[in-house]
């Protein structure tokens, strides 16, 4: 779990509870969900807290929940902003990969070195989680003063957002004394080399420019021109990324912070010069917008796109039904209550219907519930339910039986899983437990096998929609794959090598209600100088003879499998698998020297009806 570390002090001066003690300071913020887990040298608390709280990243974040505890602030609260006099222009030479930014203006600032490290843990924080280490969002905060922006045809100072060669102009890096490219910097700057792979791929480097120059490499490093100190009062704050609603959101919490510090938030407008991507943006993450004549725009009009107006402070609702509320709480409330718990977790509930056929005064609640900017965990009504829960207190919740009682055991599927494994176990085969997701290409490709195809794992596979890595983009549709991944990577050791799964697969299949089709299915390897297809079947049929089920072998073919040597696995009449020796074509590409015989069917030819 994330941890920050927050001064006391300084989080009793932002609450104004300042004659809390310590102990009960501590018991507030577990009760928030906060975890205090020791101090740092300095005398900080050191706080776990629940990855989705990312508003809690800051000493701010937290103070501000910790008033609604209070009763010092309620309801919603969204900062006023002026108007925009800084535009970002974003060239269309911006990489393909990033090619969506965001800003704002943060005037009158006041910043000692406690608000000023606060600033740079919240950044840091922002860059680990929301920002997956600077590949969704980076951000990038500047002293105002230092920037020179380029005249514009409206009269607004402009920045630009561009692509450049690695080789292009140079500037210098924070932590630097020395000129370097953006090529340079990923070679010779220690941060440089950390976020160097974030941005291998690009075709050109992502740069932001003032009247003066280069200041910003995002995502990697800022120029030392712009550095934030102890005698900044106005800041510029600029971020870049994948998404533009991940980088919304990452500045909307920003922007709260230095509003608690009692700065002034200026908007900034962002002018896509690409209309398609300006409309993503729109799509994606909302929020005002103008056209070039000032007025509010739909967007619709692809050929003049909207400017965006930065923060994207608006709220959004989440509907609430009163009876559930009153089911997972387990108590009784009142409308008025309800409305109470709401502005006390930062929310605010109006109701949206009730019962008018003289049933109960609750029969048919329902509450629109009104969501702050900066919480990006609130996705279903149940987070909504959490917030009123703890402002209720769970801790002065009644315990209580369960009105059903109920004795709990395995499933019946977990023990025909137990049962197999042990059954493979006793005949020799290592047990194995793989990963669920794969890549595409061992699915198919390495496997000889096409996709779409009526063979055994050559079914549609669910994708992912934003994988980690092309190495983990679908759900796989067998398990043999992942087992010779498993020999790949184990060439180095003795042989044989007998290898066995029972694991998850799934496919599409548009006539299950979820879409995909799920199963579980029983896999085996024997990888040996003298494998062959009598090997696999006879530890089959021990298998079968083990839980009392007829195992036919009818000769098939399977493009993974070595033609005259596979055999369809048919249990009780059934076809359920394959069985044969792995083609010479699937070994090499797995870089096997050595014969492998294998078979894979669903487990649930095992099950005694």
């Amino acid at each position: 779990m994330p941890t920050v570390d927050i001064d006391p002090d300084e989080l009793r001066t932002l609450t104004g509870a300042t004659d809390v003690a310590d102990a009960e300071l501590k018991d507030d913020l577990f009760a928030l969900g906060l975890e205090y887990e020791g101090e740092t040298e300095d005398g900080d608390f050191e706080l776990e807290f629940a990855p989705d709280r990312l508003d809690r990243l800051s000493v701010e974040g937290i103070a501000r929940s910790l008033r609604y505890q209070y009763g010092e602030d309620r309801g919603v609260y969204v900062p006023t902003t002026t108007e925009a006099d800084w535009t970002i222009l974003v060239d269309e030479s911006v990489p393909a990969e990033r090619p969506y930014v965001t800003g704002a203006v943060i005037r009158g600032v006041d910043l000692d070195e406690d608000s000023l490290d606060s600033v740079i843990q919240l950044q840091e924080k922002l860059h680990a989680t929301m920002g997956r280490n600077r590949v969704k969002g980076a951000i990038g905060i500047h002293d105002l003063a230092m920037l020179r922006g380029a005249p514009a045809t409206e009269g607004n100072p402009t920045i630009r957002y561009t692509g450049v060669e690695p080789d292009g102009e140079r500037f210098v890096p924070l932590d630097s004394d020395q000129e370097l490219t953006p090529g340079e910097v990923l070679e010779e700057h220690p941060t440089g080399r950390e976020y160097a792979p974030v941005v291998d791929d690009y075709a050109a480097m992502p740069a932001i420019y003032d009247d003066i120059g280069l200041f910003s490499f995002p995502p990697v490093i800022n120029g030392r021109r712009t550095e934030v100190s102890t005698d900044s009062r106005e800041l510029f704050v600029e971020m870049t990324g994948t998404d533009q609603w991940t980088i919304d959101k990452m500045l909307a919490i920003v922007c709260y912070a230095f509003d608690a510090r009692g700065a002034t938030i200026e908007d900034v407008t962002v002018e896509y010069a690409d209309p398609s991507v300006a409309a993503e943006a729109i799509e994606a993450s909302g929020g005002r917008t103008e056209a070039g004549d000032g007025e509010v725009d739909d967007g619709e009009n692809e050929d003049d796109a909207p400017s965006l107006v930065r923060p994207e402070l608006s709220t959004k609702t989440k509907t609430v039904a009163h009876d559930r509320i009153e089911t997972i709480l387990g108590i009784d409330l009142d409308p008025e209550a309800v409305q109470d718990l709401a502005e006390r977790s930062g929310l605010e509930a109006a109701i949206e219907g009730a019962s008018n056929d003289g049933t109960t005064a609750t029969d048919g609640l329902a509450y629109e519930v009104t969501i702050p900017p900066y919480r990006v965990d609130v996705l279903h009504p149940l987070d909504v339910i959490d917030d009123l829960g703890r402002a209720w207190g769970f801790n002065d919740l009644d315990a209580r039986y369960p009105e059903i009682g109920t004795v709990g055991g395995r499933h019946e599927r977990s023990r025909l899983e137990e049962a197999v494994r042990e059954t493979l176990v006793g005949l020799g085969f290592e047990d194995m437990l793989n990963f669920h997701l794969i890549g595409e290409a061992d699915t198919y490709d390495r496997m000889s096998v096409e996709p779409g195809t009526d063979v055994l794992g050559g079914g549609e596979p669910a994708r992912i929609k934003n994988p980690y890595s092309e190495a983990f983009g679908i759900v796989r549709t067998w398990a043999l794959p992942s087992l010779l991944t498993v020999l790949e990577n184990n060439t180095h050791r003795a042989y044989p090598q007998d290898l066995a799964e029972v694991g998850f697969v799934a496919e599409v299949d548009e006539h299950e209600n979820t879409g995909v089709a799920e199963s579980r299915h029983v896999a085996g390897v024997l990888a040996r100088h003298d494998a062959a297809y009598e090997d696999a079947k006879a530890r089959l049929q021990a298998l079968c003879r083990a839980f009392d089920v007829d195992l036919e072998t009818p000769s098939t073919e399977h493009p993974s499998f070595v033609g005259g040597r596979t055999a369809t696995v048919v249990v009780d009449g059934d076809e359920v698998g394959v069985l044969g020796e792995l083609h010479p074509a699937v070994l090499v590409e797995h870089d096997l020297e050595v014969p492998v015989a294998a078979f894979e069917f669903d487990l649930t030819a095992l099950r005694d009806e």
